[in-house]
């Protein structure tokens, strides 16, 4: 027994996941992963700048969108790979917080992950890439703060000539931007009226009307809401006031079959008729205390029926039904009245005002306006434009010109757009990059050349010669950085030229946010080496049960 040799023990295999999971794993998976992001930056990066183009989404309901809005082609794009899914993320986080810098957010991501791809292939931890981004992170955002130019709030007439060429500056890669001149003074009249303190941009409200030119679009300040659904006895009642009384109600006012079963025994006509009266009776006594108020102009949530329509059309009194929330809580925010649940208890000091209200067409629908409110926290945009696809577009450039402009007024700081900023923190990194030891700053110089793939894509979508731009933007600020620090791409010109001067502003916020969001995502790209993706189920009962039989 003792001279006979030992078998091996076999060592038994362990299944951990279950049978048909997909598991990668290791630098393969990594290199997979960034080749997944570029191919989506590779899909919006000719949207970006003055010049670039728009994209044509059809969506599985066959919708169509016309857009160059990074956020929204995104989110069309419907993304399945899970690490380019974070692309997404930061292109949604990106137009929630700032409005602005979509599409560069993406387009920085991928091209710092570009970057370091030939690191990643030779061998170097993502860790050292990792600490290598943030800390150009750090010394970036640093460096904007340095250079941001702070806004003087004190001389009006000069603030809004600034809030004007931020949002201009945000129009000239969208569709509105051969009528910049005409929207920059909408979007800052409309933020201004704001509450300065919140800058809620939801109590701006933006009702699209097909039909016309985009210079029929017209600010209201005030409310407007589109009529709503209406009964017999409407055309009766009196379509404008001057100094009205406005009720703001959650109460339905319609005569309604009860929704449950119910049996009523009754044993002779006047006790039936007695049920009927007492439904007459709720109904008129809701009535009577609204007019007792001296109300003239009545809205609600809920629907207000063909009587009540009526008898408000009898006593000279507007009313309307069926009013969306968002309406409802900007007419109460601009004329002073509060929403009501009940009519027990109304009375004049739950009321409102406005210098005049009125019932106006507006190309092919009827617009309710409030206008000259006293309280007026809220404005409204009304939009014209020929194609629903054309309108949508204008929106989404309205609603991210509204952004900037309160970021400026919230940030008070302001940088020159154009790919300037962009040009001057890659000369920053690459210098501080030299006094750096070790791999660092292999890392560092990789993200002051990632930074340049804006004013480079700004070339190349507006046909410049791109090699003959960078290199001159690459000497201007090198020779003097003070002199130079905010040259950028001249579109209009095809050279370079001062971006501050020619008045293309941006928040630093935009900035700021933008390159944290992108290293921040080209971080956590980096640090997944492996994806397991777990099979469906074919089985119909999910949890596991038994088949359903037929």
């Amino acid at each position: 027994m003792a001279g006979r040799r030992q078998m091996p023990m076999m060592q038994p295999q362990v299944i951990v996941l279950k049978e048909g999971t997909d598991t990668s794993q290791g630098v393969p998976q990594l290199l997979s992963n960034i080749s997944a992001c570029l191919a989506v930056c590779d899909t919006i990066r000719t949207t970006l700048g003055p010049r670039g183009m728009d994209k044509l989404i059809v969506d599985a309901q066959k919708r169509v969108t016309i857009s160059n809005d990074g956020a929204t082609i995104m989110k069309l794009l419907e993304v399945v790979q899970p690490a380019a899914r974070t692309l997404v993320d930061i292109a949604r986080a990106q137009d929630a917080e700032v409005g602005d810098g979509t599409t560069s957010v993406v387009l920085l991501a991928g091209e710092l992950l570009k970057e370091v791809r030939e690191y990643v292939e030779e061998g170097v931890s993502a860790q050292v890439i990792i600490r290598g981004f943030r800390r150009a992170a750090d010394m970036a955002v640093g460096r904007i703060r340095e250079l941001a130019s702070s806004i003087d709030q004190k001389d009006a007439g000069e603030f809004r000539a600034l809030l004007e060429k931020c949002a201009g500056t945000s129009m000239n890669s969208k569709l509105i931007g051969s009528q910049k001149a005409f929207f920059t003074q909408m979007v800052v009249d409309a933020v201004q009226r704001l509450d300065q303190d919140e800058l809620n941009e939801d109590m701006i409200g933006i009702k699209k009307i097909p039909g016309g030119a985009m210079q029929d679009s017209l600010l209201v300040d005030g409310v407007a809401f589109k009529k709503s659904f209406s009964y017999a006895g409407f055309e009766q009642q009196p379509k404008a006031f001057d100094a009205p009384r406005i009720v703001c109600l959650n109460v339905e006012l319609e005569l309604k079959a009860e929704k449950d079963n119910a049996e009523v025994r009754v044993e002779r006509v006047s006790e039936y008729q007695a049920i009927v009266d007492a439904e007459w009776k709720i109904i008129f006594d809701k009535l009577d205390q609204i007019i007792a108020t001296g109300a003239n102009v009545v809205l609600s949530r809920l629907p207000i029926g063909d009587l009540a329509t009526q008898y408000f059309a009898d006593r000279n009194v507007f009313c309307a039904g069926r009013v969306s929330k968002d309406d409802l809580d900007r007419v109460c925010e601009a004329t002073g009245c509060r929403m009501q649940s009940t009519t027990s208890g109304l009375s004049a000091a739950h009321l409102g005002t406005c210098e005049r209200f009125e019932e106006r067409q507006i190309g092919g629908q009827r617009f309710n306006l409030f206008r000259g409110c006293p309280q007026a926290k809220t404005c409204t945009i009304v939009l014209r434009g020929g194609a629903e696809q054309f309108i949508d577009e204008v929106e989404r450039s309205l609603h991210d010109s509204i952004m900037v402009v309160r970021r400026a007024i919230k940030s008070q700081a302001v940088v020159a757009g154009g790919g300037a900023i962009e040009m001057e923190l890659s000369r920053h990194l690459r210098e501080a990059s030299r006094q750096i030891e070790g791999k660092q700053q292999l890392i560092v110089a990789a993200v002051a050349k990632a930074l340049e793939v804006v004013p480079r894509q700004l070339c190349e979508n507006a046909g410049f010669d791109t090699t003959d731009i960078i290199t001159q933007l690459r000497a201007h600020h090198a020779q003097d950085p003070d002199r130079f620090r905010w040259y950028g791409v001249d579109i209009e010109t095809e050279s370079v030229s001062d971006m501050f001067a020619k008045f293309v502003w941006e928040p630093a916020l935009v900035k700021i946010n933008a390159i944290s969001s992108a290293i921040e995502a080209a971080c956590l790209i980096l640090s997944v080496d492996e994806t397991v993706t777990s099979q469906q189920s074919q089985d119909p009962m999910v949890g596991g049960g038994p088949p359903m039989r037929r």
